[in-house]
């Protein structure tokens, strides 16, 4: 479907996910690049959103990258898809990539390439005159370190190239448009402790995380908009608790909360405050206190059931602050393995309130693990 957009501001509402009209009237914190915090994989999308103290995965590159060492698979790759949007147009998507390599028992890299499209749109002036058509789309390109600094606790780093590419490089109503780019960076951290029961298959296993997200530059669409953006720089702090009295069945309980790192929108030129003033200050800029700055925590949080390694039952909630968003969410998945390397999962959401763009967003992660001495070998699938 191709969208029509007449200005630059039309530009910036697709890229943000948030009008800004409605920002300034309810100070709801927002940047472009919104596409870094949309949830890319099934399995913690079917838990509320949730992730970040959720047991290692291959995409724990998105979630908590301090988690990597801790993968029982030597490696790991996965594949997420998300049709964006889909009850209003039929061309957004998100695509996510990931894979990580274990170095020994206490090390990881890993990669990751994050890509949205935003469809096709039809660029036109003030008056309608049409001035041609462009696919847009957004981009992150990752790379992870991680190491397990001691018997319970790990360290994350990660660094990425984004690039923001909403109308290529043209001239829209007199005011010059070129593609973002910028540089930015995830410091993770993870604890967990874990204790069994041998004779039974008993374990309980407790864990926290947490992860500064998306650090890093700010952006500016061109030279005639005279105007730099904050990127989506994200805290996200995480419990869980996973237990199995027969090593057969298994619950994982999850919680996350999440601070949007941007200034909040107080009627000034806040997008001119210096970077770290307005990333670290936007834990104190609301003008209504603290009392306003709690609004700007979402919590995500969400359960999981296991069988046997083998099927996987999912739900979860999402809550934001009518004030500060107002997404409210209800989620559900499932999951399954194969052969103890193949694995599928899926996720669906229901928005809590009727015409919500959101409704119906469904999403489908494909995975592989493997072990040092396993081989991909497609004759397995045929005994």
């Amino acid at each position: 479907m191709r969208l029509f957009f007449g200005t630059l501001s039309s530009l910036f509402i697709l890229s943000s996910g948030v009008l800004f009209a409605q920002q300034d009237t309810l100070r709801i914190p927002a940047s472009p690049l919104s596409f870094l915090t949309f949830a890319p994989d099934a399995r913690s999308a079917a838990m509320g959103e949730a992730g970040v103290a959720l047991s290692p995965d291959a995409n724990s590159t998105y979630w908590n990258a301090a988690k990597l060492p801790y993968n029982t698979k030597d490696f790991g790759i996965s594949a997420s898809y998300t049709p964006w949007l889909r009850n209003l147009v039929d061309d957004m998507w998100l695509g996510y990539l990931t894979g990580y390599k274990k170095l020994g028992d206490k090390q990881a890299v890993a990669f990751s390439v994050n890509y949205f499209n935003n469809g096709e749109l039809d660029l036109r002036d003030a008056v309608g005159t049409q001035m041609g058509y462009f696919n847009s789309r957004e981009l992150a390109l990752s790379g992870t370190y991680s190491r397990q600094l001691a018997k319970n606790f790990s360290m994350g780093l990660t660094l990425k190239y984004i690039s923001s590419n909403l109308a290529g490089t043209s001239v829209i109503n007199g005011v010059s448009i070129a593609p973002a780019r910028t540089a930015a960076g995830d410091i993770s951290a993870f604890y967990r402790n874990v204790t069994k029961n041998d004779e039974t298959g008993g374990e309980f296993i407790w864990s926290l995380g947490a992860v500064l997200s998306n650090l890093g530059g700010k952006i500016n669409y061109g030279a005639g908009t005279n105007t730099e953006n904050f990127i989506p720089t994200n805290l996200k702090v995480g419990a869980g608790l996973s237990f199995t009295g027969d090593g057969r069945n298994r619950f994982n309980f999850i919680v996350d909360v999440n601070k949007l790192m941007v200034p909040t929108p107080d009627g000034t030129a806040y997008n001119q405050r210096p970077l770290l003033n307005g990333v670290f200050g936007s834990f104190s800029d609301a003008p209504d206190g603290f009392s306003e700055e709690i609004q700007e925590v979402a919590v995500a949080a969400g359960v999981e059931y296991w069988y046997n390694s083998i099927f996987a039952l999912r739900a979860g909630y999402f809550g934001e602050s009518k004030n500060k968003g107002d997404r409210r969410f209800f989620t559900a998945g499932a999951g399954a393995k194969f052969m103890d390397k193949y694995s599928v999962d899926f996720a669906y959401m229901f928005p809590t309130t009727q015409g919500s763009p959101l409704a119906q967003t469904l999403r489908i992660t494909l995975s592989l693990g493997l072990n040092k001495a396993e081989k991909l070998d497609v004759s397995d699938t045929e005994n």
